[in-house]
């Protein structure tokens, strides 16, 4: 393990983040809050640590696998914890863990919130929270190495590690130009959402804090009734179609633009996804109908779309208190949770490839009951899928089960009942924000203890890595010479 490479790396990374906080310093003084004074102290201290992380990774040399998997983990939770600084600096939170809980919401894209009241703090620190998630939403470690072509061998393997999926598809064969494409659709995408919500008559502020939680599908919103606020259809019809979009593989768009749409209709994970979308929205309208909702069947269409894209995509945003719906609908969204959208996108939780992977591994051990000596390949849309991703994709099934039936227990542990605690730990793991019960969406994670806060924070650091990252760190092979 070369610590001093890997330290070097996260002190440029620290300092990228010391200059993204300049972004709501300027928010703040536009709009001459207070809160400009702790961006600014927040930026200081953050370059200073990123300067002493280079300092003392001066002499290192070239970073590889450990090193990579070091610096993925590390980049997001250092991320968090400078990330917090504004929240305490402007009196957000008395708690460290409170800022360190919003923080890590933020960059994980989790969306889930311990602000009891959002509306009675600056647009500065607002628009942090939701820039913060829009930075996570592509990855702070691709925007590093999209910025940085000279980080040598060890860039492939952190971009691999960074993209959310099985296996993550180069786009060119210098991974620094793939950082590139994916951070410009991702800015393409920004830009149109922006002005889009703009014509439908948001502000400026309003319309990029929205793009940011929705283009990173990290949910958080300036206003207390999330996107209900507006009671506007065309913001609602915008936002749902950039959260699908922001659910899609990233890679697919590159493709498509190159066979005009062709990879779209061809690409087995989009049409599951698509499929999904559309089936468990018209469950839960039927539902809904049968159930004599008072809204109206445009209202009711319009939210069951609404909330299965977000829970899906596990962005998080809700447009109505899902709470009171019908036990089946419930169950549905409950369901949709461990899903999540497709690989490469910015979309959490366990990925629809991963799904199909799985099934058709299954299938294949059911086939080898009766034929035990055939040898069957798993394909994907036309293409193989290696023995070695379908190995990952069942331990990672494995570990992510594991993960979420431990968290909710401990939770339990002298905090909510059940159903609070498991759909908690569900929406952390899976990076989604409101759950069921106690956390449902016109709740918060406030009420919990200290050490349920912390637990969390570790699971929207496991959920965002995907597992894999974060677990390597508690090994004793990892930090052997």
């Amino acid at each position: 393990m070369n610590l001093h490479a890997a330290a070097r790396f996260l002190g440029r990374l620290v300092l990228l983040l010391a200059g993204a906080m300049l972004a709501p310093l300027v928010c703040s003084v536009i709009y001459r809050e207070a809160d400009a004074r702790a961006f600014l102290l927040s930026a200081a201290i953050t370059a200073v640590g990123g300067l002493a992380l280079i300092f003392y990774g001066r002499s290192g040399g070239e970073s590889y696998r450990r090193e990579g998997i070091l610096v993925v983990a590390g980049g997001w939770i250092l991320a968090s914890l400078f990330g917090a600084l504004p929240y305490l600096f402007a009196g957000v939170f008395n708690s460290p863990m409170d800022a360190l809980f919003e923080s890590a919401s933020g960059f994980t894209t989790t969306g889930a919130s311990v602000m009891t009241d959002i509306e009675v703090h600056g647009r500065g620190i607002l628009f942090w929270r939701s820039f913060s998630q829009w930075l996570g939403g592509m990855g702070i470690i691709v925007l590093f190495v999209a910025l940085l072509p000279e980080l040598g061998p060890g860039a492939r393997f952190l971009y691999k590690m960074e993209v959310p999926g099985p296996s993550a598809e180069s786009l060119h064969p210098r991974i620094h130009d793939t950082a590139v494409i994916l951070w410009k659709l991702y800015l393409s995408l920004t830009g149109a959402q922006t002005l889009l919500l703009m014509v439908a008559g948001m502000n400026l502020y309003d319309a990029l804090t929205h793009t940011f939680s929705t283009l990173s599908t990290g949910g958080f919103s300036p206003r207390n009734a999330s996107v209900a606020a507006f009671d506007s259809p065309a913001v609602e019809i915008i936002i749902i179609v950039f959260m699908i979009l922001a659910g899609v593989n990233f890679s697919l768009y590159f493709r498509a633009w190159s066979s005009r749409g062709r990879n779209f209709v061809r690409d087995s994970e989009f049409r599951l996804y698509a499929f999904i979308l559309a089936a468990v929205s018209l469950l839960i309208l039927f539902d809904l109908s049968s159930h004599g909702g008072a809204t109206g069947f445009f209202k009711s269409s319009i939210d069951s779309l609404f909330q299965v894209v977000s829970i899906l995509t596990t962005t998080g945003y809700v447009t109505a208190d899902f709470e009171v719906w019908p036990a089946l609908s419930r169950m549905l969204l409950v369901g949709l949770m461990f899903v999540g959208g497709c690989a490469g996108s910015t979309a959490g939780s366990m990925k629809i490839m991963r799904m199909v992977i799985g099934l058709k591994s299954a299938l294949r051990e059911v086939r080898l009951i009766f034929s035990p000596n055939t040898v069957i390949s798993i394909f994907v849309g036309g293409k193989k899928v290696p023995d070695s991703v379908v190995r990952s994709v069942a331990g990672f099934f494995i570990l992510y089960i594991s993960l979420w039936g431990v968290g909710a227990i401990l939770l339990a542990l002298g905090g909510p009942d059940l159903i609070s605690a498991a759909t908690a730990a569900a929406a952390t793991l899976g990076n989604i924000g409101p759950g069921l019960g106690l956390v449902g969406p016109t709740e918060n994670y406030a009420f919990f203890s200290f050490w349920h806060k912390g637990l969390m924070v570790l699971l929207m650091w496991l959920g965002r890595l995907e597992v894999y990252s974060i677990a390597a760190l508690f090994t004793r092979t990892f930090w052997r010479p």
